[in-house]
């Protein structure tokens, strides 16, 4: 039987290119950001088998998922690395006084990523066809140059860069304190893209009820795949409302930090689109957990971020999915995901098919090892 020999803990800093501002900014609520903060956890075992998962963090909470994991990786020695339940639940206990969400599942999170990517490379499969695959690739969708911070000519040109390079959808940046720019914005993108380009916009949470209604209302108009995020977060009543008013889709979740939190968008019928993010909601255990809840309610699947990790998950969702491509984490790896025909192919590589490259070495602040 294998064991768990060795684990390794390391904290990154990964500098973006320029400043990133999102309607968050524009009100007032966060500074720019500069830079994401990555937990990486890599795990050997006696047979020389080797997994690596990360987590991250925006602005705030690096550190503390960093330490919350040194704190509680040492439980995993000497174990079986195929039982990831049972090792879910023991680092839960380990740290059960901080509780089960938000920095101490987060730091779980890069963990269970890493024993996952383990048990499929042990079988010699990608992680998405040892979890079951319906789909060998994934609609696939851009945001990274739809950003507030960007003039509109320059969303234009990186839109028709996204489309040419094979990314089949456009997501931009709404949210501003001026509805009217925003209104421009959208129909400059939609005018520049075409009626049968799939569109999505982005609140990031800065609407009140009212707005996100009369503005939802006028958004009518641009066929948008989905609403994202057009109130607080935590709202579900007011995403419920949304949704029932509404021929666009509403889409939400990505900021909560548990699967308790997504059950009850769900239970409020509060989301078209469930939007989860596997390092965010503790990794890809409840991430399954979560899935299965999502189809049974019939609900679309969108999850946010780290498309290296989320690639894999919806290529095993039941309904057909979108994946989000940011092309901001390519520093870190040696291997880079292929988009055709507006979907994103799942690697043939066994795991999640990914190795740090020497430059994610580089940016690395801090290391620790437990054997």
């Amino acid at each position: 039987m294998d064991r768990i020999r060795r684990v390794q803990l390391s904290s990154v800093v990964l500098p973006l290119d320029q400043p990133i501002s999102d309607a968050k900014v524009l009100t007032g609520r966060q500074r720019p950001m500069t830079e994401i903060v990555f937990l990486f956890a890599e795990i050997d075992t006696s047979q020389d088998q080797h997994g690596i998962g990360f987590s991250y963090s925006k602005r705030a909470g690096g550190p503390a998922q960093y330490a919350h994991a040194k704190e509680v990786a040492a439980n995993l020695l000497g174990a079986d690395p195929s039982d990831i339940a049972k090792l879910y639940d023991k680092l839960l206990w380990a740290g059960a006084s901080v509780g089960r969400s938000g920095v101490a599942t987060q730091a779980i999170a890069a963990i269970d990523i890493a024993l996952w990517d383990l048990k499929a490379k042990r079988a010699g499969l990608p992680l998405a066809k040892l979890l079951g695959a319906h789909r060998d690739s994934v609609r696939a969708y851009n945001t990274s140059g739809g950003f507030l911070h960007a003039p509109i000519e320059e969303v234009k040109e990186r839109a028709s860069k996204s489309l040419a390079a094979g990314i089949g959808g456009i997501k931009i940046k709404v949210g501003q304190p001026d509805t009217r720019i925003d209104l421009a914005r959208v129909q400059a993108v939609r005018d520049h893209l075409g009626p049968d380009v799939p569109l999505m916009v982005d609140a990031n949470q800065q609407w009140d009820r009212p707005t996100a209604l009369r503005f939802g209302r006028v958004l009518e108009q641009f066929d948008l795949v989905w609403i994202e995020e057009p109130l607080d977060a935590y709202d579900a009543e007011g995403h419920a409302q949304l949704a029932a008013a509404l021929d666009t889709p509403i889409a939400t979740g990505e900021m909560l930090s548990s699967v308790g939190e997504h059950v009850r968008l769900i239970d409020a019928r509060a989301a078209d689109i469930i939007q989860p993010d596997a390092p965010r909601i503790g990794g890809i255990t409840p991430f399954l957990k979560l899935a299965t809840l999502a189809d049974h309610n019939g609900l679309q699947l969108a999850p946010h971020f780290a498309m290296e990790i989320h690639l894999h998950l919806a290529a095993a969702y039941p309904r057909e999915p979108w994946v989000e491509h940011f092309e901001w984490l390519n520093p870190l790896f040696n291997e880079r995901l292929e988009t055709v025909d507006g979907r994103m192919l799942v690697p043939d590589r066994p795991g999640l098919g990914f190795t740090t490259s020497e430059q994610c070495t580089r940016w690395t602040v801090d290391r620790c090892e437990f054997r």
